[in-house]
């Protein structure tokens, strides 16, 4: 299998990205970076997907950022006294798979004119995390249709439990590949995260 890069997104904050990353991370063996960390760098997302995986090939590769405050990477810079610049955020070399998760969705601004959607290349594949809550339905549309007309490949996984109506809708409306689900668990540790990357694994 050719190498491939999966960029995670979420229809907004607090949607699965973090778990969803650790899944696929050990589905594919594959390297993690999150090129854009604000706040909790103490306990970061490098650390909780390096807690949930249990392959010993995957490579954690440093943040091109790490900002103290939990704010939109914009704010927390600017408290940071720092203005985030594209050209210091540079994909990792590897020669695995690489797993990279944003921050937030898509237009969060990282300065004045920039936003995550400017650190996706052309080549990764976009995996759109959707949970359902009120609005998410215009989120995920938003989110989705934005990519597609910037030419990427993209992919959605549905985080938490099934509604149906909004999925159906969802699905019909954008026409992109479903990857899977990955329902409300008690709680998630590396065997949970294992039996999900054995599942997801053939969706690769």
């Amino acid at each position: 299998m050719k190498n491939k890069t999966y960029f995670i997104t979420g229809i907004s904050t607090d949607v699965g990205k973090t778990i969803i990353s650790s899944i696929i991370t050990e589905a594919l063996e594959a390297d993690y970076w999150k090129p854009i960390q604000a706040g909790d760098l103490d306990n970061c997302d490098t650390k909780k997907v390096e807690k949930l995986v249990s392959n010993t090939k995957s490579k954690f590769h440093p943040n091109a950022y790490a900002l103290n405050t939990p704010m939109s990477p914009h704010a927390s810079a600017e408290i940071d006294n720092i203005k985030i610049d594209l050209k210091k955020i540079k994909t990792p070399e590897t020669t695995n798979h690489l797993v990279i998760e944003g921050a937030g969705g898509l237009l969060v601004p990282l300065n004045d004119t920039e936003t995550i959607l400017n650190i996706i290349k052309p080549s990764y594949h976009v995996i759109v995390v959707s949970r359902h809550y009120l609005g998410s339905i215009n989120h995920t549309l938003l989110t989705v249709n934005l990519l597609k007309e910037k030419g990427f490949n993209v992919s959605i996984i549905f985080s938490g439990n099934e509604h149906k109506t909004t999925e159906d809708i969802i699905i019909k409306m954008t026409n992109v590949p479903v990857i899977g689900r990955i329902t409300h668990e008690p709680y998630f540790d590396k065997n949970v995260i294992k039996e999900y990357a054995v599942k997801f694994k053939k969706a690769f």
